[in-house]
């Protein structure tokens, strides 16, 4: 997964469009949406990615099932919620993705519940929060390449990221693996 996380489409588009052949899916959080919107959908579609709507939605059940609803008309093939939102979050979550999808006419997209972000060096709440997506009916989780082995013990899929190569600069991640790990434990998608 090529992590588009720039301020500019066109930027986006160029990074994207260069080094396409060795990635299928593009990755749009916060700061690409905020600057393009669900354009960047569009975009990313056309230049023949699937694409991974990194928003990590947390709120009320239905204010994150009707975010859900929408984002899945666009087409996503992945988009996530926070974990931490508890069960009826993270149903409402599927529910929506599912919906909007249907709706468009389209497949339902990957849904994965967000467990420790990477960043965060305490994993105390993964294993609460993995229980939580596999309640919750999410089809995998976005966790950290320590945790693959519980992940699929648990009969989900997993979105690793916080890969780093031997021995580069870790910068805001606390819990890193290498491509060669993450693909040794079994990570469905980098």
């Amino acid at each position: 997964v090529i992590p588009l996380d720039v301020e500019d489409l066109a930027v986006a588009e160029a990074m994207a469009a260069r080094i396409g052949p060795w990635f299928g899916i593009a990755k749009v959080g916060y700061e690409l949406y905020a600057a393009a919107g669900p354009e960047v959908f569009v975009r990313l579609h056309a230049l023949g990615f699937r694409v991974f709507c990194d928003l990590k939605l947390h709120d009320i059940p239905t204010t994150v099932e009707r975010g859900a609803r929408i984002l899945a008309r666009h087409g996503v093939e992945f988009m996530n919620a926070h974990a931490a939102g508890g069960v009826d979050m993270l149903r409402a979550f599927v529910a929506g993705a599912q919906d909007g999808a249907r709706g468009a006419n389209l497949p339902a997209p990957i849904t994965l519940a967000v467990t420790v972000l990477t960043s965060d060096p305490d994993v105390s709440a993964f294993a609460t929060r993995l229980e939580v997506a596999r309640v919750a009916g999410c089809s995998g989780v976005v966790c950290s390449g320590l945790e693959i082995d519980a992940v699929h013990a648990a009969g989900l899929a997993t979105m690793v990221p916080g890969i780093r190569p031997a021995g580069a600069d870790h910068q805001d991640q606390a819990r890193v693996v290498t491509p060669t790990t993450a693909i040794t434990q079994g990570a469905e998608w980098l």
